[in-house]
C-alpha cells in the first residue's frame, strides 16, 4: 500500500510531461476536481496538482527533444547518485543527472533497460506527496513491458524490490513491495495485445470508475479499455488525456 511516510525504493512524487500546460491543467481540473499552482518564477512553469489542499502531484512543459506526453513515476531514494550509477551497471540510461531541486530535495531522471521512463526523488525538505490511497490520488504503480523478467532484475537491483508473481488466470502479475505484503506499492506485467511501448503508469483512486471514465471521454481524452471488474482488486479503466499520456484510474474494492 501506498504511504506517504519516506521509504526508500517506494512511490514518493509522479508529474507530468505536457505539450500545452494550460489544457492540460483544464483537463485534469475538470476530470478530478484538483486544483493548480505555480510552483514560482523559477521552476519553467512547473506547478502542482492538489486535492483539498493537499498536493498530489506536478506538471510542467516538456524539457526534451522528441518527447511526448507522459507520466514520470519518482521512487525514492537516500542517494541520488548511487542510483544512477546502478541503473548503468544493470543496463539502464541516465537522461538526467541527479541535481538539486531548490532546497526541496534531488532527483535524477532514467531509462530502463527496456526504454520505460521513471526517476528517483532523494528528499531534503519536501518528502513527496501529501495525501495517497484516497479519491482522486494516486493509490498504485505499474509497469507495462516486453519483458518482464529482465524488468524485475533491474528494478530488484536499482531500488530493492522484493517481488511476488501471482497468477492472474492467463498471464502473471508481480508485485512489487519492500518486503511485505503491507508495502506493497506496484506491479509489473507483461504487455497487453497491441502494446509495444515500455512504459509506467499511475493509478488514481475514484469513487465511482464508470463515471470518471465517462468524464474523461467528454474531456477530450480516450478510454482505452475498460471499465472491467477485478474480483478482489476493483473496477478500473486504462485513460489517455487529450496529449496522449496514459493513466489507470481504479475503484478499489473495500475488504469485508
Amino acid at each position: 500500500m501506498l504511504s506517504t511516510d519516506y521509504t526508500p525504493g517506494t512511490p514518493r512524487w509522479i508529474d507530468l510531461g505536457t505539450p500545452d500546460t494550460a489544457a492540460t491543467a483544464a483537463f485534469y481540473t475538470s476530470l478530478f476536481g484538483w486544483t493548480t499552482e505555480g510552483a514560482g518564477p523559477d521552476t519553467g512553469g512547473y506547478g502542482f496538482f492538489s486535492n483539498d489542499g493537499k498536493r498530489v502531484g506536478g506538471f510542467g512543459p516538456l524539457m526534451e527533444a522528441g518527447a511526448s506526453s507522459a507520466w514520470t513515476v519518482y521512487f525514492g531514494t537516500d542517494d541520488a547518485e548511487a542510483t544512477a550509477k546502478s541503473v548503468e551497471q544493470v543496463g539502464g540510461t541516465v537522461r538526467v543527472p541527479a541535481s538539486d531541486v531548490m532546497s526541496f530535495g534531488r532527483m535524477a531522471q532514467f531509462s530502463d533497460g527496456q526504454g520505460a521512463r521513471f526517476a528517483v526523488w532523494q528528499p531534503l525538505q519536501t518528502k513527496g506527496f501529501d495525501v495517497v490511497n484516497v479519491p482522486v490520488s494516486l493509490s498504485w504503480t505499474e509497469l507495462h513491458t516486453a519483458d518482464a523478467a529482465a524488468a524485475k532484475t533491474f528494478y530488484s537491483n536499482v531500488l530493492g524490490w522484493s517481488l511476488a508473481d501471482q497468477d492472474m488466470g492467463g498471464f502473471t502479475y508481480t508485485v512489487a513491495s519492500m518486503g511485505s505484503e503491507e508495502t506493497s506499492f506496484g506491479g509489473v506485467m507483461g504487455h497487453m495485445p497491441g502494446e509495444t511501448v515500455t512504459y509506467w503508469v499511475p493509478y488514481f483512486e475514484v469513487a465511482d470508475a464508470d463515471a470518471t471514465a465517462a468524464k474523461v471521454a467528454e474531456l477530450g481524452g480516450r478510454v482505452l479499455h475498460g471499465p472491467d471488474t477485478l474480483p478482489g482488486v476493483g473496477r478500473m479503466a486504462a485513460c489517455a488525456d487529450p496529449h496522449g499520456a496514459v493513466f489507470s484510474i481504479i475503484k478499489g474494492d473495500t475488504p469485508s
